[in-house]
């Protein structure tokens, strides 16, 4: 008891003068401590111990003891549960745009994704495009806040009818487009009626908008007008939202007497429609005009984004709109980013306006032809109990529909663990789906090779299930 005593007492009188002393500085030898507290060299020897355990000292053997280097105080666990109550409801539910998104592992292909593959994309074209855009002195000026006068001109064009380039608003890609036109055009808590199925990533922006998607049904010819007109009266909204050309999944296209009839019915309704017009570009075969073409009244909203034919960080969209919308979406834009970048908007117009652009639109045209052709093919021949929905005029995919009774969460893992990426068909949903389905696209393996090993991957994985 009388050693221990010693021992807490030494401790004490050691770790005192520690404190007192720098990190690094060396404390008095054994036997100096030993002269002067007199006490055992069995005693100083467990004092040192104790505090070499505590971290305040280190022992350097054939050098002495030493006072240990300053500790830091423990850090204190974080503590993010507060934020649960501060952020209250207002989930931002991203999964089914993330996976689009997503890049494939090593050794993973692709047959998923919303963009070209980087072997499509006129990487060099956009090269010399921004070479000629960044050396302009007023490339790095102030922008018009609604777009350069250029580009404004062309996306009116492009649009036709009697659209101009006043009515356009540039704004940084198809994705902002959309949330810019949701808030704009709805208050939050409105219903806002989509096709079922649609694209994810209007579905994501209506809900962080505050908005109740209601899906409106479709057949092979896209949606139903009668069934639009229908779910007007029954929900009161005032925003449909829909993709009249290669409609995202299913490819289906609008007639020219389907546009018409969509349009008569939101107009009877007072109600905005906002055409995604996304795969302008890249149609294999002729498609009716643009539905803002064809509208005299503000009816429609329209948006046409670069980074589909181009790339995806070519993040420039023109956004059309008249009347009282234009001027919410233009104060939107001002208020939320002021302007897209104009080195951007510089390179945007560089690119269409050269010969390269058409050039570069006339392979990707070509390629969509070959690789849709591969897919289907290569589907009919391996995996026939998987039926298509049906053959789009272009675009990027193909719908599929599983056999029934399969397990489509079951058949996109299996086909993951089989080195192949497809999308599953029920985050195109507003709400229940009606069966399993999935998403193919071709556009996204690096060649038709790839193309070709996607499928046959995928194949026993359709067929299994």
């Amino acid at each position: 008891m009388k050693d221990d005593s010693s021992i807490v007492r030494l401790v004490t009188i050691l770790r005192d003068e520690a404190e007192r002393s720098r990190p690094g500085d060396r404390l008095p030898s054994s036997r100096e401590i030993m002269r002067r507290h007199g006490v055992s060299p069995i005693t100083v020897s467990r004092a040192i111990a104790q505090l070499a355990a505590e971290g305040r000292v280190v022992t350097r053997p054939g050098s002495g003891v030493f006072v240990a280097p300053a500790r830091r105080p423990a850090a204190e666990t974080p503590d993010h549960s507060w934020q649960t109550v501060a952020l209250g409801d207002r989930v931002v539910d991203d999964d089914a745009v993330a996976t689009l998104l997503a890049r494939p592992p090593d050794g993973v292909i692709p047959l998923t994704g919303g963009y070209l593959n980087p072997e499509l994309r006129p990487v060099r074209a956009l090269t010399v495009a921004a070479a000629r855009a960044v050396r302009r002195a007023e490339a790095w000026e102030t922008p018009p806040l609604n777009g350069l006068a250029g580009l404004r001109q062309w996306f009116a064009g492009t649009a036709g009818g009697a659209v101009t380039q006043a009515d356009v608003l540039v704004v940084s890609g198809g994705q902002s487009a959309l949330a810019h036109a949701f808030r704009a055009l709805a208050a939050t808590g409105a219903p806002v009626l989509t096709e079922t199925p649609t694209y994810p990533g209007a579905l994501a922006a209506a809900r962080v908008a505050g908005l109740r998607a209601t899906a409106v049904p479709m057949d092979q010819d896209g949606v139903r007008p009668d069934l639009l007109a229908e779910a007007f009266a029954v929900t009161g909204s005032r925003v449909f939202y829909c993709q009249p050309t290669l409609h995202n999944p299913t490819g289906a296209t609008l007639s020219l007497e389907r546009r018409e009839q969509v349009l008569a019915v939101a107009r009877a309704a007072g109600a905005f429609v906002i055409e995604d017009d996304y795969a302008r570009y890249l149609t294999t075969g002729p498609v009716p005009p643009p539905m803002v073409s064809l509208d005299a009244h503000g009816t429609v909203v329209h948006i046409l984004s670069l980074s589909k034919i181009s790339s995806p960080s070519l993040r420039v969209a023109g956004l059309i709109a008249r009347g009282p919308a234009a001027r919410r979406l233009r104060a939107s834009q001002l208020v939320e980013s002021f302007f897209v970048s104009r080195p951007l908007q510089e390179t945007a117009l560089e690119l269409v306006g050269s010969p390269a652009w058409r050039r570069h639109v006339r392979m990707v045209r070509q390629e969509i032809t070959i690789r849709q052709t591969a897919l289907l093919t290569g589907l009919a021949r391996h995996a026939p109990e998987a039926t298509v929905h049906l053959v789009p005029s272009g675009g990027l995919h193909v719908w599929v529909r599983l056999p029934a009774g399969a397990d489509e969460a079951a058949v996109v893992e299996s086909a993951r663990r089989g080195g192949v990426l497809v999308s599953p068909g029920h985050i195109y949903y507003p709400a229940e789906p009606p069966g399993p389905r999935l998403r193919l696209t071709h556009t996204a393996a690096a060649s038709l090779a790839e193309l070709d090993e996607g499928i046959r991957r995928l194949a026993p994985v359709l067929v299994g299930g």
